[in-house]
């Protein structure tokens, strides 16, 4: 060391090697952040690609199992606009009824009825309100259309009338 406190000639030459070394780790050191970065980004936008396509297609499977049906609707019709008879239209279109509550019920959709239960506001859309001496009050007498649930949760609410005492209807 000089006398006046910097390092002298001979120190400075012997750092320049262990500076060199210092340096070159940063850079690759740096070289490695920009790398893991760019690949983390680049993981983040795949998922994120993957995540839109099944989205895009989840009903993918449901909506080929509907197809046949939509197949049959046509046949049924061709049937009915060549023949004379009802009777096989009706069969015709109860058979494509049953095929369509076979593709939904193996997608998880369940189709319930209301009647004759107590009205619940979260299964039950009440459309009516019927006097009736035979029912209990808030029991569901009649049934607009059926309710139907995905698993657990309600697709849509049966439409229904329920029961009201004569006396409550005034």
């Amino acid at each position: 060391m000089a006398p006046d406190g910097t390092p002298s000639a001979e120190a400075a030459q012997a750092r320049g090697p262990e500076v060199e070394e210092l340096r070159r780790q940063r850079d690759e050191t740096h070289d490695r952040l920009l790398r893991a970065l760019a690949d983390a980004e680049n993981a983040r936008r795949r998922a994120q690609r993957e995540r839109e396509e099944f989205v895009k297609y989840a009903n993918e499977s449901l909506l080929r199992d509907l197809i046949p049906v939509l197949d049959n609707l046509d046949r049924a019709l061709d049937a009915a606009r060549a023949a004379s008879t009802p009777a096989s239209l009706v069969e015709g279109v109860e058979l494509i009824q049953r095929e369509l509550l076979k593709v939904l019920e193996r997608a998880g959709v369940k189709r319930y009825s209301a009647v004759g239960q107590p009205f619940d506001p979260t299964r039950h859309e009440a459309i009516a309100r019927v006097v009736s001496t035979q029912a209990p009050p808030d029991t569901v007498v009649s049934e607009q259309l059926p309710g139907y649930q995905l698993h657990d949760r309600v697709l849509r609410a049966a439409l229904v009338a329920v029961a009201v005492a004569p006396d409550e209807d005034a």
